[in-house]
């Protein structure tokens, strides 16, 4: 895989990511008419949408879906050209079905995690029972599984760092923050485990990075924020990744060393 001195080709028409700018306008209609009807609308909007305890515990299963339309505070102009360099990278990669098999895993299967644990903290205690129906909506798990499903399209020998960089810095964001940070650190983990079984691109063209340098500052501003420990979190997280990576490498050439030495001659 070429990282740097990737062929220029054409540019992939609108065809080619219909997923993402479908998912983008819809994203946007429900926003702009929501903005409209006024704060009231958008607060029921929120409140029956979410995927809480309150709401799943009486089977309200549709928000699993719902959830994934609406926004929960914070300028929609301002974060979706990231988003959608995200997805649209992902869509390029994976085609339309990969990347909506993704995106659904990472943002069912993070909430649903979410809602496990905190079932579990309130009925034991160690959460107050006003957490049960706190608001839980947006697309932040969503796109914390697409960008860990990029793992194993980056090159090998970068692949412990960028694992590493991103699970530290959504750990100690995650230590000083509430359940959605938890949820970021779980989507995350399943986009690390899936990425291995979708298709990665053949080399990474212009479009490609520079989809990808977009994507990684949404991807990080969504995951700590202004947190200004997060990055030693992250840094610590990908120095580790780079050893494990270059002790694994090592190891497998150690292991082919040993075979050729063994193998019998002609």
């Amino acid at each position: 895989m070429r990282w740097a001195q990737a062929p220029l080709r054409a540019l992939p028409g609108p065809a080619s990511v219909r997923v993402t700018a479908t998912y983008a306008v819809v994203l946007l209609a429900i926003y702009l008419i929501l903005a409209a009807l006024g704060p009231h609308a958008h607060d029921i909007a929120v409140s029956r949408m979410s995927t809480n305890v309150h709401n799943l515990g009486r089977g309200h299963l549709g928000t699993l879906i719902g959830s994934a339309f609406v926004n929960d505070g914070g300028d929609l102009f301002f974060w979706l050209p990231g988003l959608v360099c995200l997805l649209a990278l992902g869509e390029l990669m994976w085609c339309g079905r990969g990347l909506f098999l993704t995106f659904a895993v990472g943002h069912i299967g993070a909430t649903v995690v979410v809602a496990i644990g905190l079932v579990v903290a309130i009925k034991t205690g160690m959460l107050p029972v006003s957490v049960a129906r706190a608001s839980d909506v947006g697309i932040s798990y969503g796109a914390m599984c697409v960008l860990g499903a990029f793992t194993a399209a980056i090159p090998v020998r970068w692949r412990g760092a960028w694992a590493g960089w991103w699970l530290g810095t959504a750990v100690v964001a995650a230590a000083a923050a509430d359940f959605t940070a938890v949820g970021h650190v779980v989507a995350l983990l399943l986009g690390i485990g899936l990425s291995f079984r979708l298709r990665s691109a053949a080399s990474w063209t212009p479009l490609h990075q520079a989809l990808l340098m977009v994507g990684v500052t949404f991807g990080y501003l969504l995951l700590a924020g202004p947190s200004l420990t997060a990055p030693a979190g992250g840094l610590a997280g990908a120095l580790i990744g780079l050893a494990t990576n270059r002790s694994l490498v090592r190891g497998s050439r150690d292991r082919v060393d040993v075979v050729a030495a063994g193998s019998p001659g002609r």
